[in-house]
């Protein structure tokens, strides 16, 4: 599994030249107006570099987890922010790995041409959170149809989405022999539901990112929207988690080197008491410091991609990706924030933006403790936690 780091360099030269046209003042001013960025998801879509990992025979770029998360790294590492379209390259992969020939045929060339957008995972529940397995949206076979009700929240991207992947128990639990069993998964058309069942409410935060609460009321779906085996779409849905936290943690080293270049450049020319600040040890030796844990962060993501390329089971190594990069990416945002002094308070620096971007990955899409948990369980094969 060892990784060469320069075989990417043709993907890294052209998401840099594309990111180049988007400079920091085009980001700050869509963080200061809580925009999208339209624009430049827009001009990703395309480039092609959206449907990397769709297949080439539904008219995608057929790349590899590693060549997709090269991406996701370069727009976070340009100043960029890939929470606004990551969606977009990993929820479709449910679609690819468990959905049937004719939804592949309907849908893919369509998502890769940039002509349907499907950025919506619909899981998280107001009062389960992490607890996915004891959801409560239930979806009710009637007439050839699918009746849902229920209620999701932080659910991303809806406002600039055709489609969401929505997940609802379809057997009652006191029917299954395991929690996890008896949930379906469903593709939604969102322009016909919203006002016909669907009520969308969006949520302000401290990043802008754009995020919901859904509420499910006698929505209809039709009965071959069904995406894989119902009842079996917890596992549906795992085919897209462990590519969404490879993916991330790909954006969180961006960030992290994106952060650790800022420092070192500030560092070097800001000069006080006739020296440069970064010639103190007490500035340089957090930021090495940063620089080593991305580092070795960026180890994890490769052997996650490798193992996903693979097709083997990647679970621990995207989940252990995804805490060490979001980790290091937080700890190198202090560091920058600190080496700047004031003003890394400054909005025209742009550190605090992606201080707050960043900081979002400590908790999404998957908590820390919940990574412990797993590799707890799964790996160390201590007794399950919760």
């Amino acid at each position: 599994m060892d990784h060469d780091p320069d075989a990417h360099q043709e993907i890294r030269d052209a998401v840099r030249a594309l990111c180049a046209q988007f400079p920091d003042a085009y980001f700050r001013q869509v963080d200061e107006q809580r925009a999208y960025p339209e624009a430049f998801v827009d001009a990703l879509t395309r480039a092609g570099w959206m449907a990397a990992l769709i297949p080439q025979e539904y008219g995608g770029s057929g790349l590899t987890m590693a060549e997709a998360s090269v991406i996701m790294e370069e727009i976070n590492r340009s100043g960029g922010n890939s929470g606004a379209c990551h969606g977009q390259m990993y929820v479709m992969n449910a679609i690819v790995r468990s959905g049937s020939e004719a939804q592949k045929r309907r849908y893919l060339p369509k998502i890769a041409a940039g002509e349907l957008r499907i950025q919506s995972m619909g899981v998280t529940e107001p009062t389960t959170g992490s607890d996915t397995t004891r959801l409560k949206t239930t979806a009710v076979r009637k007439n050839g149809r699918w009746v849902i009700n229920g209620q999701k929240v932080w659910i991303s991207r809806i406002q600039h989405s055709e489609m969401m992947i929505l997940l609802a128990r379809t057997s009652p639990l006191a029917e299954v022999r395991k929690r996890s069993e008896g949930l379906s998964c469903f593709l939604v058309d969102l322009k016909q539901a919203i006002g016909s069942g669907l009520t969308v409410r969006p949520i302000r935060n401290m990043v802008n990112h754009e995020t919901n609460e859904l509420f499910f009321d006698n929505l209809e779906v039709p009965e071959d929207n069904l995406l894989g085996p119902e009842g079996q779409g917890f596992k549906t849905l795992l085919d897209g988690l462990n590519a969404e936290r490879t993916l991330i943690a790909a954006e969180c080293i961006g960030d992290g080197y994106w952060f650790i270049d800022r420092a070192t450049r500030y560092a070097n020319e800001r000069n006080v008491f006739d020296r440069p600040i970064g010639r103190n040890q007490g500035v340089q030796f957090p930021i090495a410091e940063t620089y080593i844990e991305l580092a070795a962060a960026d180890l994890m993501r490769w052997k996650a991609c490798a193992k996903i390329d693979a097709h083997q089971s990647a679970g621990a190594e995207a989940n252990m990706a995804k805490h060490l990069a979001a980790k290091a990416s937080w700890e190198a945002a202090n560091v920058c924030l600190q080496t700047h002094g004031g003003f890394g308070f400054a909005c025209e620096y742009d550190v605090e933006r992606k201080f707050r971007e960043t900081r979002l990955y400590q908790v999404a899409p998957i908590s820390t403790n919940m990574i412990f948990s797993y590799v707890a369980e799964h790996v160390l094969g201590l007794p399950k936690s919760y």
